[in-house]
């Protein structure tokens, strides 16, 4: 077959448009340097279909092929699958004990110990009373004393009882806003299920909408925050993602191919980690770690009043149920303070129930048990703290390794920018080069002495 005279115009326009785009390529990854979740991109270039040629040497004849430059055959993103899971899996980790630290915080700032208005100084303060009182049993001004020394004690126990109630509260509101009706999971489905069906179809005519995918991913990567994720790939682009129990395996859809599937968490508990784990663990009633630490106070102030009465010989403080919301001081001696007794003894001065009670400080079920529950609350924050920032530590390597794969490197692509361009200006020149022998060769041949 013969060679046309432009068959060469036709090489170096190749070249030329290949280069544009991946300049074209280069700038849309320098534009994104800074965009959450994106990954670079590059053209994808492979040879042309050579034309055949046959050669005659007038003695033989051979077949010879002749290349015809080269095609952008598409625009890949860069991006490892392996490291995005090991990423979410790390991901999940930190925000299970990041949110198991919050709460536990907010518990722990709730007792103020050590500290001055904190329970155990209060207790200090109604043993004090009580010593008080036994050096001048007679006193009005120390059994008043008394009475507004107990009452502080109790206002600090309902206190702190309240305020873990709250931060129990408010770990439950956080969990239904993440999984509820319109919450958080409920809109990311709906976005899914959007990008899986125009994902789906623009590779059903060929097209990789890499920018699509890259926002799915970043949408994946939010879910891994709140629980463990299963990501399902399916063969026309679109993908079936789902949560997973950590305990028993079962997955529950978020998405199913082009459909948003979430329904909410499963009846009777479940256990997916991440935010939702966390919040879960510290939040949940019954058998969460709040309710735990509610079910202490509680015997802790059953405790209390059981001791100072079982001395006391009658009701100086009074219980209901729950124990650590109720306690108070009688109100009979609330009304008259004077009437608190002293002793067992005929007399006026009689001090030994007010002596016993004092010597009660330091007794196992109450003040023993209230400092072994202030160690508990500190250290479980600290062990969730801990593991928070060891979590943090592998997910961030986990995403620099994801990083130097994905992620644009200004070096890189200011060095890609050169060697396109220089690609592209030697590809100009060489159709500059095709039209000056055009040139000649249609305005000049049989001008003869021209």
């Amino acid at each position: 077959m013969p060679v046309s005279s432009f068959y060469g115009m036709q090489t170096s326009l190749r070249g030329l448009l290949a280069h544009q785009r991946m300049l074209d390529t280069t700038g849309h990854n320098i534009a994104n340097a800074s965009t959450k979740g994106y990954s670079r991109q590059e053209a994808t270039l492979q040879a042309s279909p050579a034309q055949h040629l046959t050669i005659s040497n007038g003695m033989n004849v051979t077949g010879a092929q002749l290349g015809s430059g080269v095609d952008v055959t598409g625009f890949r993103r860069i991006r490892d699958q392996f490291l995005d899971s090991q990423y979410r899996a790390q991901n999940t980790n930190v925000n299970e004990w990041s949110a198991k630290a919050e709460a536990l915080d907010s518990a722990e700032l709730s007792l103020a110990e050590p500290g001055e208005n904190g329970i155990n100084a209060q207790l200090a303060k109604l043993w004090n009373s009580w010593s008080d009182l036994s050096k001048n049993p007679t006193s009005a001004a120390a059994k008043q004393a008394l009475v507004q020394t107990a009452n502080g004690l109790t206002d600090s126990i309902h206190s702190v009882r309240s305020q873990m109630v709250a931060a129990q509260d408010m770990a439950k509101g956080q969990y239904e806003a993440i999984v509820g009706d319109g919450g958080e999971v409920d809109k990311i489905a709906t976005e899914l299920a959007g990008l899986n069906k125009t994902i789906s179809q623009f590779m059903s005519v060929g097209e990789s909408p890499n920018d699509l995918l890259d926002r799915r991913d970043v949408l994946i990567d939010q879910l891994s925050t709140f629980g463990q994720v299963s990501v399902e790939n399916l063969e026309g682009g679109s993908a079936n993602i789902s949560f997973v129990d950590r305990t028993s395996g079962t997955a529950y859809p978020i998405v199913s191919d082009k459909t948003a599937a979430w329904d909410g968490p499963p009846i009777g508990g479940w256990n997916p980690g991440g935010q939702m784990g966390g919040l879960l663990e510290v939040g949940k009633t019954p058998g969460g770690t709040i309710d735990g630490y509610l079910a202490q106070i509680d015997t802790i102030s059953q405790s209390l009043a059981s001791a100072v009465n079982g001395v006391y010989g009658g009701e100086f403080f009074s219980v209901g149920t729950p124990a650590g919301s109720s306690i108070k001081v009688a109100d009979a001696l609330q009304a008259d303070p004077s009437t608190v007794i002293t002793g067992t003894g005929t007399g006026a001065a009689s001090n030994d129930i007010a002596l016993a009670i004092s010597q009660l400080r330091g007794n196992a079920s109450v003040d023993g048990a209230y400092k072994a529950f202030v160690a508990k609350v500190g250290g479980d924050l600290n062990e969730s703290q801990r593991m928070q920032g060891n979590a943090q530590i592998l997910a961030d390597s986990v995403e620099n390794r994801r990083q130097s794969v994905q992620g644009v490197s200004m070096d890189e692509e200011m060095s890609n920018l050169v060697r396109f361009q220089r690609a592209y200006q030697a590809s100009a020149r060489a159709m500059s080069t095709m039209d000056e022998m055009l040139d000649v060769l249609i305005n000049r041949t049989g001008r003869v002495g021209l």
